[in-house]
């Protein structure tokens, strides 16, 4: 019988500050999960959307009910509101002890993610993925629902929806909204898409695009792609160096003070949490 232990690190991470957030089956076998487990994914998604078969669903479903009342923490993502499936999910996921939180897939308007929530039990946060362009101009009202804890973007299905291409330039703009959402629905930064089949310098270049974007966290499917994801979305060595040096001269009372102080202040604390957050921070 398979023993689950979950990564200590990841297990002590808040999810708001999750930057890989790894989607496992709710299919795959105990052997699997249990690594998933003790990975380095900041935050685990038993998957009973996309990820499992139609005709497996049931049979999924009793089984992620069985690993969360027996040792597993997890995130669950759940299906389509309103479908049969997803009212399966809400009847059943309010008994399990190890639920995190849900991710709600192909969310369009705020209502779906409120009834989602009056389904569960009272507090529990719901990531919505957001897939298509209609979830895109709703962004705002979904991320002001009550319940919405993070949005996350399903890149490969709003593609299929609008056309576009999968370049950085022709999907800033859908970035941009779902940042913007967040600010305004005081949510912590956007989850991004999966990366699928991209490693080492490729994987990188995507990371940045995240990043640049203004999103802190990103899915994935591939256990090989997590520390890439981890190290591309935590401050970098040279961003910790420039905030201990102005946190250390402000220490000393030896900075210079100016209308920028105060913001720059402000960004050297942020990094400085982060980084000691993430296990980067060194005395």
């Amino acid at each position: 019988m398979v023993t689950f232990h979950r990564n200590e690190r990841a297990a002590s991470l808040p999810a708001r500050l999750s930057r890989s957030w790894m989607l496992i089956t709710a299919a795959a076998d105990e052997e699997r999960l249990a690594a998933a487990l003790e990975s380095e994914a900041d935050s685990i998604l038993i998957d009973l959307e996309d990820g499992t078969p139609s005709d497996q669903k049931t049979e999924a479903r009793e089984r992620v009910m069985h690993w969360l009342n027996n040792g597993v923490e997890a995130w669950v993502r759940i299906n389509k509101f309103g479908t049969e499936e997803w009212h399966k999910d809400v009847e059943e996921l309010p008994k399990a002890k190890g639920l995190r939180g849900v991710m709600l897939a192909e969310v369009e308007d705020a209502a779906m993610v409120t009834r989602t929530a009056m389904m569960l039990p009272p507090g529990t946060p719901i990531i919505a993925l957001i897939e298509s362009a209609i979830g895109i101009v709703n962004a705002v009202d979904i991320a002001r629902a009550p319940g919405v804890f993070r949005l996350a973007f399903g890149i490969g299905d709003f593609r299929k929806d609008t056309g576009m291409a999968a370049d950085a330039l022709s999907l800033a703009y859908v970035r941009s909204q779902l940042v913007l959402a967040s600010r305004v629905g005081e949510l912590p930064g956007p989850i991004d898409g999966p990366s699928v089949g991209k490693h080492g310098v490729d994987l990188m270049k995507d990371c940045s695009i995240t990043s640049a974007a203004g999103m802190t966290g990103k899915l994935t499917l591939d256990p090989a792609q997590v520390d890439t994801i981890n190290i591309s979305l935590a401050p970098s060595e040279d961003e910790i160096q420039w905030a201990r040096d102005l946190l250390q001269k402000q220490d000393g009372d030896a900075m210079p003070k100016d209308g920028s102080y105060l913001p720059r202040l402000a960004r050297a604390k942020k990094v400085s949490q982060l980084a000691k957050t993430y296990g980067l921070w060194r005395s």
